[in-house]
């Protein structure tokens, strides 16, 4: 098992070459939660993410035969990104094996540190095989993303910091994938105050750790395409297990619909760029999952950022539709002149703007002398749609809310 010692002298090896991240409090979280709640930023991270304190701490303790062999890791891109780096800045040889459908981004920073990247399977877990012929064929040395206890130590110099950057903690949320930061965290967490909660949270789609917990040993499940591909494994470590099971003190699921809402709200409402993975933790507060009362100082790890900008762009889209500030109305009117400027008209003196416009004769449910309009317009939010739709069913149009 993992110790505060072995988490002391990972912090003393990697503490030069880390970053302590910020932890400020959230402001919009404590009215919606109740409590103090501050956001530990590890996706501050020169590689993004909090991977660079574990596959650091690894990569300091090799021997010169393994250094100069060099390292191999299967990775969804997190620890990859981290490992390359590192290994690159400390003139080790590094290999990569990555899911096919990992992140454009995550594969272009591993490659442009130097790292040979072999893309294989849909996960993680699909690539392990791969790793263990290279590991028996060129002698490369395994750098685990999770199962390893100097991975383990690495990741667990965050909950040192947490220690000392609120004295007074009494929850700490952190996300869980394999299992390596939530062991490492609650190790050093639990050793100094154990009466603070560690409470994990992880993707519906891949309740490795739940699973696990039910089981009472590490099993295997099979997993759904997930928006939290940082945290998304087959399996939970068998290193990492005894840890959650001894020191966590629940883990809680979240959905892909709460997960991008708690990205939506990141951006609108601290103006913070973090990735599905990083976002669990926030999502389960915002969703009442997590038990705090008034006097609790929660910590939510943000615990990477590195999410494509073609999925911000769609996730902001997806939050303003379910906010009401984007919405798509279908409006039928007779077929004579003056009819769309009147819809337009009511659109415009609501105080609205009409985004995009479209006008059909041929519609298979219009009878002959109706027009169907189909308009996407911005609002102020919900209760603004409902007015505007208002407005215009008053006038004799059939009005209905698309999608």
């Amino acid at each position: 098992m993992l110790t505060a010692a072995h988490i002391a002298a990972a912090r003393d090896r990697i503490g030069p070459h880390v970053v302590r991240t910020g932890c400020p409090e959230s402001f919009a979280l404590r009215e919606l939660a109740g409590c103090q709640v501050r956001l530990k930023a590890e996706f501050r991270q020169r590689t993004g993410s909090f991977k660079d304190r574990g596959s650091l701490n690894r990569l300091m303790q090799l021997g010169p035969a393994e250094r100069e062999a060099g390292v191999v890791a299967a990775s969804a891109g997190n620890h990859a990104q981290a490992l390359a780096r590192h290994a690159a800045r400390l003139g080790i040889p590094c290999t990569i094996v990555m899911p096919d459908n990992a992140p454009l981004i995550k594969v272009s920073n591993t490659r442009a540190s130097g790292a040979r990247v072999i893309q294989t399977g849909e996960t993680i877990s699909d690539g392990t095989a791969r790793v263990d012929r290279l590991v028996a064929e060129e002698g490369l040395t395994q750098v685990h993303a999770f199962d390893d206890l100097a991975v383990m130590a690495g990741q667990g110099t965050i909950g040192l910091e947490i220690l000392e950057q609120l004295p007074d903690v009494t929850v700490v949320v952190v996300p869980v994938g394999g299992g390596g930061m939530i062991a490492g965290v609650a190790t050093a967490v639990k050793a100094e105050k154990p009466a603070v909660r560690i409470i994990g949270v992880e993707a519906e789609a891949s309740p490795g750790a739940v699973k696990s917990l039910e089981a009472g040993a590490p099993a295997h499940v099979e997993m759904s395409d997930t928006l939290a591909d940082g945290i998304a494994v087959k399996r939970i470590g068998d290193l990492t297990y005894p840890h959650l099971e001894a020191l966590a003190d629940d883990v809680v699921l979240v959905s892909e619909e709460e997960i991008i809402r708690a990205i939506f709200f990141l951006l609108e409402r601290e103006k913070l760029v973090v990735e599905g993975a990083g976002a669990v933790g926030v999502a389960a507060l915002l969703e009442g999952k997590i038990g705090v009362a008034a006097g609790d100082s929660a910590v939510c790890i943000l615990s990477g950022g590195n999410i494509d900008m073609n999925m911000v762009s769609r996730i902001i889209d997806r939050g303003l539709w379910a906010d009401g500030r984007l919405a798509s109305l279908s409006v039928v009117v007779r077929d004579r002149p003056g009819y769309l400027n009147e819809v337009t008209g009511v659109v415009a003196i609501a105080g609205a703007n009409v985004l995009h416009i479209e006008h059909t004769r041929a519609f298979g449910d219009i009878a002959v002398g109706k027009v169907a309009i189909e308009m996407k317009i911005e609002t102020r939010g919900r209760e603004h749609v409902a007015a505007i739709v208002a407005q215009l069913r008053e006038l004799g149009h059939r009005v209905e809310e698309v999608g």
